[in-house]
């Protein structure tokens, strides 16, 4: 019995040892930091979380894609929609002054993509028009809010479009997560909890193959790690706030496991560099921690 204790705090002393030093970890990256930054993470296969701030409700921006592009899955899966199904963008909807590859791409707007595309390009590429057109081919937002309070997720709204944020940044704020939600979101999709596991599949490989934020929750991590992610930027104002910079994924790790991340930065008046640098380093913190 005594060498069953002994071993018992040995080992409970490593893991609180471990948490302390990840708390500290993160602490001295917010240091002097002029910003709001929550931090969620969390373990699937094995158990593991950690939370910082996890229950403030701040901006999404973009990250919304992702429930976004689930509801337009889930929607697949019920037949109502389907991934080859031909969509049309009109010059109308190919608003300027907004990010979007598609534009790019199809300066003259009346381009044919099919779903399949027009989800890709939303999330992997963050098109703003794409995103757009996704809402008003299922209903507007309050259709996600509704498939997503069906679903159980807490601490989560979304109430406008990319439009009605490029107007007007203060509509910024109107769609907004806990980071403590975002995981366990990422987790429950992860398991096929939120839509069928071929539409699970689908947007896991999206998310893998997203192109923006390279320097944010894969900034400092090894080359050949997977991060299943979704960013955010809202950039800065005339007055040099940034409402959002942000970042959430599925990290696999060296040994298969995987865990979920979310880092949202509200209110910066720091540089977009400082605030991407935040992301980067908090999560190689967690890849080192759960790596080993």
């Amino acid at each position: 019995m005594k060498k069953i204790t002994v071993i018992f705090l040995l080992i409970s002393g490593f893991c609180f040892g471990q948490i302390r030093s990840t708390q500290m970890d993160v602490s001295k990256i917010l240091y002097d930091k002029k910003a709001t930054v929550a931090v969620s993470v969390l373990g699937f296969e094995k158990e593991y979380s950690f939370d910082k701030n996890g229950d403030a409700k701040l901006p999404l921006l973009s990250v919304f894609k992702f429930h976004i592009a689930a509801t337009v899955l889930h929607l697949v899966d019920e037949g109502e929609l389907a991934l080859d199904q031909k969509v049309i963008l009109t010059d109308a909807e190919m608003i300027p002054d907004t990010w979007s590859p598609i534009r790019e791409k199809f300066p003259k707007g009346d381009v044919e993509l099919t779903l399949a595309e027009l989800l890709e390009y939303t999330v992997a590429q963050s098109d703003n028009n794409g995103c757009d057109k996704l809402l008003k081919l299922i209903g507007g937002t309050e259709t996600v809010q509704k498939f997503m309070d069906s679903k159980g997720v807490k601490d989560f709204q979304i109430k406008v479009n990319e439009e009605a944020m490029q107007q007007d940044r203060k509509n910024m704020y109107e769609n907004f997560s806990s980071t403590k939600s975002a995981v366990r979101l990422l987790k429950s999709f992860y398991e096929n909890k939120i839509i069928s596991r071929k539409s699970t599949e689908f947007l896991m490989n999206t998310m893998l193959s997203t192109s923006t934020g390279a320097n944010k929750l894969k900034g400092w991590l090894p080359k050949n790690v997977r991060v299943a992610h979704k960013t955010g930027s809202s950039g800065k104002d005339n007055e040099g706030l940034t409402i959002a910079e942000n970042d959430m994924g599925i990290v696999t790790l060296p040994n298969g496991k995987h865990y979920a991340i979310a880092v949202l930065i509200s209110d910066s008046t720091e540089t977009a560099e400082v605030n991407c640098g935040i992301i980067a380093d908090i999560s190689k913190v967690f890849y080192d921690l759960l790596s080993k």
